[in-house]
């Protein structure tokens, strides 16, 4: 096997001078150096965009010539090398091909827990033969390679362990780990991948921002966008006080003369929530036992809410929501009898639960004939107990 060295990925460095280079700075179009295709991989973390652009070698160059198992430590040198080329001596790799890695962020993150100003960085690597290997961000994000590198520029060191990974013919730079906050972004090549962990901490905070300036234009002429709004404040514990306005918005009046604001159950049920998260509970059950009189609530509207209750602990009012459903609505026979079951249920009172579970049984609308089993092994349970 005739083993194609580093020299190859950085052909257009020695020819730059007398041949047309193929490569993004050409002023023509042509392929890329070593046929080293030019890639790019974007992930969203949040409103947060992360961005890799690298020209992507493989492990057979040509396709004829396996360079399994002589990538690692031979083709991509340990340490801090000298190629020969450019002003600087002791360069780490590129972390690909061609023209200098760069990863990009649209807003300020975190990088394995250290933070980062948001803009456009050079992304190289140092490889150790016996010990973790680094992460290296620059400043200096333009350039061919790393035969320019200066270590005065670097912004953050990150050391990484690689990892065996399953055989990958192109270099590759991916995302995993992807969570709502978070994601790993690795490069994959050959038998190893190697990581680091980005984070956005303060990711509901820039959904937060997002939204004021949404609801200043068009998206501020809908009710329901006041309402979600207020709803995405109180599931994340932000700013309280605005979420109560906001929910004042979806129920009375967005825009005076131009949009107006709904008050129905779901409405009051948001503001209700707000103050609910603001201990103001008192204020939220006065909302609520609004709510529940309006003409429009429905059986199922009341059994939710008393739902809520029960998860909260509020049993006593759980139950008297339900009661006050079978009140209103004597002829409905599934969300009445469902409510005052898990009611009674719940407050221990077996026999009176059982009469309801009978009802719901007898009762269920055919969209919820999947519920049945659970159905029947509430009312086994409760018959066991005596």
């Amino acid at each position: 096997m005739k083993l194609v060295g580093h020299s190859l990925l950085v052909f257009a460095a020695l020819a730059s001078s007398r041949v047309v280079a193929a490569q993004i700075q050409s002023e023509l179009t042509l392929p890329p150096n070593g046929n080293n295709q030019r890639a790019e991989v974007s992930q969203w973390i949040g409103l947060v965009r992360v961005t890799v652009a690298y020209h992507s070698p493989r492990v057979h160059f040509p396709a004829t010539n396996d360079r399994t198992g002589h990538i690692w430590g031979e083709l991509v040198q340990y340490g801090l090398f000298d190629d020969g080329f450019g002003p600087s001596h002791a360069t780490p790799w590129r972390a690909g091909a061609n023209e200098t890695t760069t990863i990009s962020f649209s807003h300020d993150v975190k990088i394995d827990g250290r933070d980062l100003k948001a803009g456009t960085y050079g992304l190289f690597l140092k490889l150790e033969k016996d010990a973790p290997w680094t992460w290296i961000l620059s400043s200096a994000s333009p350039g061919w390679g790393s035969f320019q590198y200066d270590s005065a520029s670097d912004v953050l060191h990150v050391s990484a362990t690689p990892a065996a990974s399953p055989f990958t013919e192109f270099l590759t730079y991916g995302f995993d780990d992807r969570l709502p906050s978070s994601a790993v972004a690795y490069l994959q090549w050959e038998n190893k991948r190697v990581s680091f962990r980005i984070d956005v901490p303060n990711v509901n905070d820039m959904y937060l921002a997002q939204i004021r300036k949404d609801l200043l234009s068009w998206p501020g002429f809908n009710y329901q966008n006041w309402q979600m709004a207020a709803q995405f404040a109180v599931a994340n514990k932000l700013d309280l006080d605005e979420a109560l306005n906001w929910a004042n918005k979806a129920i009375y009046e967005p825009f005076r003369g131009a949009a107006v604001g709904r008050e129905d159950f779901s409405t009051l049920q948001t503001k209700a929530s707000v103050l609910h998260a603001m201990n103001r509970d008192v204020d939220a059950d006065t909302v609520m036992d609004h709510a529940l009189r309006l003409p429009a609530t429905m059986p199922r509207d009341l059994y939710a809410y008393g739902m809520s209750l029960l998860s909260s602990g509020r049993v006593p009012r759980a139950v008297q929501i339900f009661k006050l459903n079978r009140s209103r609505y004597p002829d409905e026979k599934f969300w009445t009898a469902l409510g005052l079951a898990r009611g009674y249920t719940a407050t221990g009172e077996a026999k009176t639960a059982i009469a309801e579970w009978e009802v719901v049984l007898r009762n269920v609308p055919p969209a919820f004939r999947g519920n049945v089993p659970a159905f029947e092994r509430a009312l086994r349970a409760l018959k066991a107990k005596g």
